[in-house]
């Protein structure tokens, strides 16, 4: 029994494996609204960049 679970766990692997190389092929997704954020601020300071950025869009 051992063996089939480790052929189903293989299996599993090679289908991820098959769609993270899918993945791969797509459009890398833009990033121009995150230009004027500091490399490795946090979740915070990227939340309230955005929250900016919607604000005075909003203004305009």
């Amino acid at each position: 029994m051992a063996a089939t679970q480790v052929a189903a766990v293989t299996e599993t692997m090679t289908n991820a494996q098959q769609t993270h190389d899918d993945d791969a092929e797509r459009e890398e997704p833009t990033t121009d609204h995150l230009d004027n954020v500091e490399d490795g601020c946090g979740c915070t300071e990227i939340w309230e960049h955005m929250s900016k950025e919607r604000e005075s869009a909003s203004d305009d």
